[in-house]
């Protein structure tokens, strides 16, 4: 009591030393002990002008509060509190996959799959929130929440107590004025792991049936995150606070930190969501990012969490450049709708040409770099640097100046079609830029058109691994590769996913003068998560006697690594995939429902990781429910060779 009363004065006296300006969010995480900073959470309430944020009590304890940097280290260092750390954004790492999906375990897919599953699972999306109007998101049937659901519909003015529909059995925000989805994300995500089928295409463009990999199961929204600014650390922590009080059986999580270096587990607030879920049986399932090919760029990478890679599938988006008098096409990709005339009847110039000042820049289209008499009526062609190039400045650089359409030379964009609106553009190759350069400095008065953007099936060979999909091997873990660890776990598609969307989309994505789009083609690690999630829920249902670790063993241990072809999986460049690119490889939706061989990791397992890992038994036993009075780390400390002997599917 003494120490309690000391503890709350110092505080008070650092606050009232401390100016408002000073004031940043932090989390406070004492791990699963009982909560025993409720004085000092009244102290905050009562004599700090209301400073406290958030408090979690459910799945682990702690608070979230607004303190200055003096409070925060001197909360650091008291006994019971695991980790202080600023309150931080998050970003979240933004049909016929199924189809694809199922090509590749031919003769061994289930006709029935996905139908046969998951009535009384619930996945819970940490996310953007939902459109809930979306067919996706339709009833399958009258029947009540599952038997042991306790959670919530949080309703406010645009989302009322009908949006929670039986498909959609809870939602809950944290950010923002409802839990209807704003952005888009995380309606995507959720009808790409949990929606029911329909019938669907994006202004024509891929059309046909989408559907989520585990159509009977129901949906819980957590909303964390906001257009622009991203999903606030504490947030994300309420959710899954929230999301283990409600009973949900999986978690899908496409959000991953901005940090270039790794962020300690006591620090990361999806790494310990992630493990007081894990303990209680839900298992995490996370994208790996997006920061792809470089080496050791995995996120999501603490041994509890199933990390997802993402990679193409056997459908692409062709929008072709024509030139005049040479009967030639030129290849490119993109999603867009060029309303130019299919006869090659536009002027033909490079940004290099069209140059007003500093050729460079110029050449890649920078703002400001063109003459608007040299570009004024003509389709541009610019290149572009990894480092200085940003697209969205080129297309309002050649808006700006008159032009009528943009070719754009990127060898790793042509890969990952985007969709920029209605305004002509399409990326190309180098080999295919080499083609188009040719022409122009061959012929005299080069002509051209863009092509509307179409749909081209039956693409071999695929997968492949999308550029952006994160790598390993993981940092967090030190010498990982003596460790034996093989980050990313497992790979999905995740490059052009056609799924819902919000209903009052005002981005480019809705083309002048159409209707907002009720399903979008989108790519990243946020994709290929959900598509995990979805079998995951499938993998619980069919087998509930297994564990988290269990039902992420089964996914992993029935994946393959080789394409349509019936040869290895390539990166993106044409390179044999490693298992740091790919994991355990490609998902396998129906071999994974009997996965024979189990690979259970245990929860004594994780607390010898996290003793291994350099935490001391205190701090282990802090952050645990489930470890014995007894338990003590191994003598001798941090031991990074040992760190591998987990019973994971990967080693």
């Amino acid at each position: 009591m003494i120490s309690s009363i000391f503890l709350l004065s110092t505080i008070l006296v650092l606050s009232a030393a401390a100016p408002a300006a000073e004031l940043r969010g932090y989390v406070v995480y004492t791990g699963a002990a009982s909560p025993s900073n409720l004085a000092l959470k009244e102290a905050i309430i009562n004599r700090m002008s209301g400073q406290l944020l958030r408090t979690y009590r459910h799945g682990f304890s702690g608070f979230a509060a607004r303190l200055s940097p003096q409070e925060a280290t001197f909360i650091s260092m008291q006994p019971g509190v695991v980790s202080v750390f600023e309150d931080t954004y998050l970003k979240l790492l933004t049909t016929r996959s199924w189809g694809f999906l199922a090509s590749l375990e031919g003769s061994y897919a289930n006709p029935a799959y996905p139908y046969a599953c998951s009535s009384d699972i619930v996945v819970g999306f940490i996310d953007s929130g939902i459109w809930p109007e979306s067919e996706s998101f339709r009833p399958a049937s009258s029947a009540p929440p599952p038997v042991g659901w306790n959670g919530t519909c949080q309703t406010s003015k645009d989302f009322n107590m009908s949006s929670c529909n039986g498909k959609i059995v809870g939602a809950r925000f944290y950010v923002g004025e409802s839990a209807r989805d704003v952005e888009g994300h995380g309606s995507h995500v959720a009808s790409t792991a949990a929606g029911m089928e329909v019938k669907a295409s994006y202004y024509g463009l891929a059309a046909g049936t989408a559907r989520g990999g585990s159509e009977s199961a129901r949906i819980a929204v957590y909303k964390a995150c906001l257009p622009l600014f991203g999903c606030l650390s504490s947030a994300i922590l309420s959710a899954f606070d929230d999301a283990i009080r409600d009973g949900v059986n999986v978690i899908s999580v496409s959000v991953g930190s901005t940090q270039l270096t790794p962020l300690d587990f006591t620090e990361d607030p999806i790494a310990i969501g992630a493990f007081h879920a894990t303990e209680r049986g839900i298992l995490v399932v996370c994208a790996g990012g997006n920061s792809g090919p470089a080496r050791s760029s995995i996120k999501n990478d603490a041994p509890w969490i199933l990390t997802v890679a993402a990679s193409t599938m056997d459908r692409n988006f062709e929008t072709n450049v024509v030139l005049a008098g040479a009967n030639k096409t030129i290849k490119g990709r993109s999603i867009g709708f060029s309303k130019l005339s299919r006869s090659p009847i536009y002027p033909l110039t490079t940004g290099e040409a069209a140059v007003d000042k500093n050729r460079q820049a110029a050449r890649e289209c920078h703002l400001d770099s063109l003459k608007a008499s040299k570009v004024k009526g003509k389709i541009v062609v610019c290149e572009t640097s990894a480092s200085t190039t940003y697209l969205s400045d080129q297309r309002a650089e050649i808006v700006s100046k008159g032009g009528v359409g943009m070719v754009v030379v990127s060898d790793t964009e042509s890969r990952v079609p985007g969709f920029y609106g209605d305004f002509p553009i399409t990326i190309v190759s180098l080999e295919e830029a080499n083609k188009l350069m040719t022409y122009l400095n061959t012929t005299r008065n080069p002509m051209g058109t863009i092509l509307g953007t179409v749909t081209v099936g039956h693409q071999k060979p695929a997968p492949e691994v999308a550029f952006f999909s994160s790598r390993g091997p993981s940092m967090v873990s030190g010498n990982i590769i003596k460790a034996s660890f093989i980050l990313p776990d497992i790979t999905a598609p995740g490059v052009a996913i056609l799924a819902a969307w919000t209903g009052n989309d005002s981005s480019i994505a809705t083309p002048t003068g159409r209707a907002p789009p009720a399903y979008i083609i989108i790519s990243g690690t946020s994709m290929a998560c959900p598509h995990i999630s979805g079998v995951a829920a499938n993998v619980r249902s069919a087998v509930p006697t297994l564990t988290a670790a269990g039902v992420k063993s089964a996914i992993m241990t029935t994946a393959v690594s080789t394409n349509n072809l019936g040869t290895a999986i390539t990166t993106d460049e044409g390179d044999w995939a490693t298992p740091y690119d790919i994991g355990a490889g490609i998902l396998q939706p129906t071999r994974a429902l009997r996965p024979g061989l189990i690979y259970d990791t245990t929860a004594d397992e994780y607390l010898q990781f996290l003793c291994y890992h350099g935490y001391n038994t205190t701090t282990v036993k802090s952050i645990s429910r489930t470890a014995a009075r007894s338990f003590r780390c191994p003598a001798g400390g941090a031991n990074r060779d040992l760190i591998s002997s987990l019973n994971y599917p990967s080693i």
